[in-house]
This record gives C-alpha cells, sequence and structure tokens, in this order.
C-alpha cells in the first residue's frame, strides 16, 4: 500500500474531550489501522478480541483463586500468535508505567509467546519488542500517512508470515523516508488549545522567564515539517522546540546566547541511568541530613568551605547590588554545602541530572521568593516582577524538601522523553551557546524548519535576569555576549534600532539556512506594531514571503497581565513564512541581500524616472552602479540570471520594449516619494483614460494612497501638488492627463 489517508475526516481535537474514552479509541481510530493492514475477524489472519488469559504468576486467596487477564487484541497469523495490542485512554501514558507492564504480561504469556506488543491511546502508538526497553515504533497517531511503510514492514501479517521481523535500527532510519510530503501544501493552523501541564517533560522542571506551550509548538513542528527533518529555534530558551521535535522523530538544533538556557536543555535531555540515578539521590540525601549546617557556627564554617555566589553584581534596579545578598547567610550555606555534594557525584549524567533539580530549587530558596497559597505556592521577582525584588515576607522553606520535589519533577520529566530521547537519539540533538545573529557553522540550507520565540524589545533581559542562577552554577556572561543579546534597554541600554538590527541581523541568518520549500514561524508578543511591521519588513526584506498571522492563547493569565492588563498582552501571535524558490529569492541567495536591494532599487529608480523603462537602461544604469559601489564583479557573473526576475516582477510592455511596475503593486524599494507618486498618478490615470473615465480626487487619493507602502505616507497636499503637474481637471474635481503627458505614453 503506496499512498493512505486513514484519518482524513477524523477531526484530533475531539482527543482532549473527557468524553472520548477508551472505546472509542478502539471504534474510531485502532480498527481502521487493523482493517488496512489486513486483519479480520476470522481467517489466516485473524483478530481475537479481548481473549481470556490466566495470569501466570499471581493467583489470590487461600484456595490461589485464578486471575484473569484480557489483551483488547491478539493476532494470530496462520494459527500463530504473533503480537497483542491495547487500547488506552487519550489521558493515558503509553510509554511508561504500568500500562506497558500490563501489556508485556500479554506477550510473555505461556499460552502466547509474542515477540512484539503494542499500545495505543489515541493520541500516539507505541509498538515494543519483548525485553527492549525502547520502543521498536513510535508515533502520532495524526502523522499515521508518514509512518505507514514502516507500520507494514513492521505489524502487516505478511510479515509475520515471512518471519522478517524489521531490526529497530534499520526501521528507525526508514521511518525517516517519506518523499510525498508536500511542504508548500501546509496550511495554517487554527488556534489550539493549550494543555501546558499535560506534558511532565517540561510542567515544574525548571523556571525561566518565557515559556511556549508545548502542544502548541508540537502541533506547528508536524504541520510544517515531516520525521527525519531538522528542526532549529536559536532563541531556544528551555527547549521547549527542540524537545518536541525530538519526540515527533525529528532531529533538533537549539541555540542560545543564555548559558542557564543550554544548561537546563543539555541537563535535562542527558541518557541517565535511572537505578543509578536513585541511588545517587539516596546517597546524596543521607550526607546532607548527616551534616547540614544549622547553627551559626556550622554556617559560617561552611560559608568559608563551601564555594558560593560572592560579589556577583545583579543588573540595576535590583533591591540589592550582589547575588549573595538575595539569601540569608543560612540558605547561602546550605545551597553550597548541596552543590558540593553533588559535584562529586562521579557518574556525569547523575551528576548533570541533579544539578539541574539543585539550580530549579534555587527558584525558592532565596530572599526573593514571594510565597502565594493562592498562586500555586508563588515565585521568584525574576520571573514575576523581571526584576530582582525582596519580597515583604521572604519564605523560609526547607531546602531539602524543596529539592526532592524539584528531583522528583526531574525524574517524571526524564521517564517521559525516556523513549525518544536516548544514548541511541542523543546524537540528533545539537545544543549550542550562541548567537542567532552569526549561524555560520549551520550550512546554507540545511534545516527544514524553524520554530521560535524571540526576545521582545524591552520586555525581558534575558541575561540580566539569569544572574542569579548563572552566578550559582559557574556559568559565564561575558561583555560580548551582552553586545549580541536583541533586546532592548538591559544592562548596555540598547535603543530600538539596536534591537531591530540584532533581529534582522537573526532572521537573515534564518533565511540562509533554511532550505527552499520550508517554513518559519515567529512568535510575537509585543503591544507595540512597530515591532511586528519590523520583523515582517526584515523577513521579506531577507527573502521570506509572508504567509500570515495566526492568534493564539499561551495558556494561563500570566502574573504580569493581571498586574498591568492594559499593557501586557494576553496570548501571542505567531507569524509565518515561506521561503519559495523563486527568481528573486535565488538572486538574493546568489548576490547577497545587500547587493540585491542595491539592484532592485537601480532597476525601480529607471523605470521611476523613465515612466518605464528598456533593458538597455536598465543595464546601462546598472553598470554605473556596479562601478560606483564596487559590485560590478558579483553582477558580472549573476546579471545572467536577473531577466527572470525583471519578467516575474515587472510588467513588460512588447510594444515600446519597457518594464513597468505591476499594476495594483508597490515599489519594493525606497524610491524617493516623489517619484513614486507621480509614478503611480501616471500609471493610474492612464489606465483610467484608457477606460474612458476621468477620476475624482477622492478616487485617485483612495487608490493611490495604499500602493505607497515604503518611506513616510504623503498627506493628500503631496499628492494634489504632484497630480497638478501631469494632469489638468477638466470639469468640477474630475481629472486627465495633460496633452503633454497623453504624448508621452502612447
Amino acid at each position: 500500500m503506496s499512498t493512505i489517508h486513514l484519518y482524513k475526516d477524523f477531526d484530533f481535537q475531539l482527543l482532549n474531550s473527557s468524553e472520548f474514552k477508551e472505546d472509542a479509541v478502539r471504534e474510531e481510530l485502532i480498527n481502521p489501522i487493523l482493517k488496512n493492514l489486513g486483519y479480520k475477524a476470522f481467517g489466516h489472519n485473524r483478530i481475537i478480541y479481548s481473549k481470556t488469559l490466566s495470569h501466570p504468576f499471581v493467583k489470590i486467596g487461600s484456595k490461589k483463586r485464578q486471575i484473569n487477564i484480557v489483551p483488547d487484541y491478539l493476532f494470530e497469523i496462520n494459527g500463530k500468535y504473533s503480537w497483542v495490542l491495547d487500547a488506552k485512554a487519550p489521558n493515558e501514558n503509553i510509554l511508561s508505567g504500568d500500562h506497558i507492564e500490563q501489556v508485556y504480561s500479554y506477550a510473555i504469556h505461556p499460552d502466547i509467546h509474542a515477540d512484539i506488543f503494542a499500545l495505543c491511546n489515541g493520541k500516539e502508538f507505541a509498538a515494543f519488542k519483548k525485553d527492549e526497553k525502547e520502543p521498536l515504533l513510535f508515533f502520532q497517531l495524526s502523522e499515521i500517512d508518514q509512518h505507514w511503510k514502516e507500520i507494514e514492514r513492521l505489524l502487516s501479517p505478511d510479515v509475520f508470515v515471512s518471519q522478517e521481523i524489521i531490526n529497530k535500527n534499520n526501521s528507525q532510519q526508514e521511518t525517516f523516508e517519506n518523499k510525498k510530503f508536500n511542504y508548500l501544501d501546509c496550511k495554517s493552523l487554527p488556534e489550539i488549545k493549550v494543555r501546558k501541564q499535560a506534558a511532565k517533560r517540561h510542567f515544574g522542571v525548571h523556571g525561566y522567564f518565557t515559556r511556549q506551550a508545548w502542544n502548541v509548538v508540537q502541533e506547528y513542528i508536524k504541520n510544517y515539517s515531516q520525521a527525519g527533518d531538522t528542526i532549529l529555534d536559536p532563541f531556544g530558551g528551555t527547549g521547549i522546540t527542540a524537545i518536541e521535535a525530538m519526540m515527533t522523530n525529528r532531529k533538533a538544533i537549539h541555540i542560545d546566547l543564555n548559558p542557564l538556557s543550554v544548561f537546563i536543555v543539555n541537563n535535562l535531555t542527558v541518557p541517565v541511568d535511572f537505578n543509578l540515578l536513585a541511588k545517587e539521590f539516596d546517597k546524596l540525601e543521607r550526607k546532607f541530613n548527616k551534616s547540614l549546617p544549622n547553627t551559626k557556627r556550622e554556617i559560617k564554617k561552611a560559608l568559608k568551605e563551601y564555594p558560593h555566589p560572592n560579589g556577583n553584581i545583579l543588573p540595576k534596579g535590583s533591591d540589592v547590588k550582589t547575588v549573595s545578598e538575595l539569601f540569608s547567610d543560612k540558605q547561602l550555606a546550605q545551597l553550597a554545602y548541596l552543590k558540593h555534594l553533588i559535584k562529586n557525584i562521579k557518574n556525569k549524567a547523575c551528576r548533570d541530572s541533579l544539578l539541574l533539580s539543585f539550580s530549579s530549587s534555587v527558584n525558592k530558596i532565596n530572599q526573593t521568593f514571594h510565597y502565594t497559597k493562592s498562586g500555586g505556592g508563588g515565585d521568584s521577582s525574576p520571573f514575576r516582577y523581571y526584576r530582582y525584588r525582596i519580597a515583604p515576607k521572604p519564605a523560609d522553606l526547607e531546602i531539602w524538601t524543596t529539592f526532592n520535589t524539584k528531583y522528583k519533577k526531574l525524574l517524571n520529566a526524564k521517564k517521559d522523553i525516556a523513549p525518544l530521547i536516548n544514548k541511541n537519539t542523543i546524537k540528533n540533538l545539537t545544543v549550542k551557546k550562541d548567537t542567532a545573529t552569526n549561524l555560520s557553522w549551520i550550512k546554507n540550507e540545511s534545516i527544514d524548519y524553524i520554530y521560535t520565540d524571540p526576545p521582545y524589545g524591552a520586555k525581558i533581559p534575558y541575561l540580566d535576569l539569569s544572574t542569579m542562577w548563572n552566578a550559582w552554577l559557574d556559568l559565564d556572561v561575558s561583555e560580548n555576549d551582552r553586545n549580541l543579546e536583541a533586546i532592548e534597554g538591559g544592562t548596555q541600554k540598547k535603543t530600538r534600532d539596536e534591537y531591530v538590527d540584532l533581529l534582522s541581523q537573526s532572521i537573515t541568518e534564518m533565511y540562509r539556512v533554511l532550505k527552499f520549500d520550508r517554513w518559519m514561524s515567529f512568535v510575537f508578543a509585543h503591544k507595540n506594531p512597530h515591532y511586528w511591521h519590523a520583523i515582517v519588513d526584515t523577513a521579506e526584506k531577507a527573502g521570506f514571503e509572508y504567509a500570515g498571522t495566526i492568534k493564539q492563547a499561551n495558556g494561563q493569565t500570566s502574573f504580569k497581565k493581571r498586574q498591568n492588563p492594559f499593557s501586557v498582552l494576553a496570548g501571542q501571535l505567531i507569524i509565518n513564512f515561506v521561503k519559495k524558490k523563486t527568481p528573486k529569492a535565488i538572486q538574493r541567495v546568489n548576490l547577497g541581500n545587500d547587493i540585491y536591494d542595491l539592484v532592485l532599487e537601480t532597476i525601480e529608480a529607471v523605470i521611476a524616472q523613465n515612466e518605464g523603462a528598456t533593458l538597455e537602461q536598465i543595464n546601462d544604469e546598472l553598470i554605473m552602479k556596479g562601478m560606483e559601489f564596487g559590485f560590478l564583479h558579483i553582477l558580472s557573473k549573476e546579471y545572467k540570471d536577473l531577466t527572470p526576475i525583471l519578467m516575474s516582477e515587472y510588467n513588460y510592455d512588447q510594444e515600446n520594449e519597457k518594464f513597468h511596475i505591476r499594476k495594483n503593486t508597490r515599489f519594493k524599494t525606497k524610491i524617493p516619494l516623489d517619484m513614486r507618486i507621480k509614478y503611480f498618478l501616471l500609471s493610474y490615470m492612464k489606465r483610467q483614460e484608457t477606460q474612458g473615465k476621468n477620476p475624482t480626487t477622492d478616487d485617485i487619493i483612495l487608490d493611490i494612497m495604499p500602493l505607497l507602502r515604503n518611506g513616510i505616507t504623503p498627506e493628500n497636499q503631496t499628492i494634489l501638488i504632484i497630480l497638478q503637474s501631469i494632469a489638468e481637471e477638466f470639469e468640477k474635481n474630475k481629472w486627465q492627463l495633460k496633452h503633454e503627458q497623453m504624448k508621452m505614453l502612447f
């Protein structure tokens, strides 16, 4: 079966309803899979529904009464059991825990002896080989069409007949082969219902200043890419994009200038032996409680013996000057002691994992922690107020209790990602501390999809606000890092123009590394439309095609929004762009953005000056500009490719052999305003004349004004002054071209 559209009429949003339960998963989602694989209720490829088996190990009561177990689906091929499948409700975890153990017990039953067992909760499908921890096959059901070949090679009746069960490593590679996915057919997603707390791999692991809803990011990744693709987030934050890419069988590149971001993602995704981690945690607890500094003398001694932040300067606007002043002596001593014990753990994966729990604990064990029972326990001021503000009544939380809670969150997160992010797949994840303004280490056209959530002007100075954590973790922030941080304000008091320039450099780099016919989704959450226009204009200038903006909620209303209901946005916009392989886009790559813009501006200037320009006029002007600005040598190599641009971007009048700006389009470059107005007025009046119409002043202004996008929007009087130079009023408030202008145009 080469092509399949199994769920083309099914709405996967139904899975979020509490009414969609296990029986609906069987009927609506599992049965179509089995039917298309070729299984039937009778015959050689037989499905046995709800077969009752006696539990081979467990009996109850004094009479040792038998316990029965009942697999949902048992598959019999030519009289031999081949594999078992169990259905679960959409909210059930099928990658770890009791459910896997349950279906495993069916597979190893003495009456069954099946090598493969599988689970499906309607959202995901996972198949395991007996006695192997990692799944042979895992995918989102909404992407089943992309995985159908591998499903057939693993689970179809013919495979079991020939005993050619696919090798795990080969099948993992073949999962990535899907040449039928058409990127340009991707449609914009509607607003997605946010499920922030539904994924253990993200919720509660480590605080951060902004965090995308994981399920929104995952849906965008699935919509705009396919399994095996490489996904980039150059403003990576807590790694939602990278982790969700990996969880959907993609490769991922996570970049962030903030070393705290890199620390979080590296230490969350590092594969770890859970048994060894549990042993190290138990040893850590015994050591910590044995010598915990509590008395003044012990605290004073600990502060001398164990390294802790000392002298690290906080950003201006903080209530205190240094990081150490954010903690009581007791907090400093106990945190320093705990960090010392963790750093002495020999196994690196365990050490890094527990350091992440330590860093997360720092959020609560400090004097800025604002404790509120009604607010879920509260938060530290950098996350809540975006500045270091000492709490009116600082909470005095017990450090080990806090650390223990954070450890359990981390453990749940690591178990959640382990089936897809493990020692066999971690090579598909790249995490790097770097700037989005220079991605030179990433090859041209090597990225399949970009989803990124950049800084928003002066909203959050990430490096400044991360000072407390970076100090504790011995993470260095250089002066060059601060120079490259794309924010407005901050320690360096960057201007709006500096921020926009850094963001523009980042977008230009994203364009370079993205493949043609691929997509970029840019999250925007700022109330000032100036920044929105800056992003769209920069992306278009780089070569992206604007593909629309989607309003998207981002979950629970933030504290900042509740405090400032009129100045903080609730929700965000997701701006979508596509990099199409047009003559214009290709030429931008060949010539470079700056030279291409200069070439385009030269062409349009010649057209404007001459009310249309011949190829010879354009050629002469380009040669002069090339000599003047020193790009003639580049132009001589690439000029042969400019003819398709002229034909695709402008109208060509074969009668007079002139190129013109297309009807109802705008100049693409910054031609002087009066010249642009004159050009559009002449073109407009000529069309009106050929149609036998004489437009009014209001008609002219309303038709011309929308075309003048670039530069300063003209006042009506400016249009009228230029209109009077080329046209005449022959009736009250009706206009026609002057005779000399008519002669020039016809």
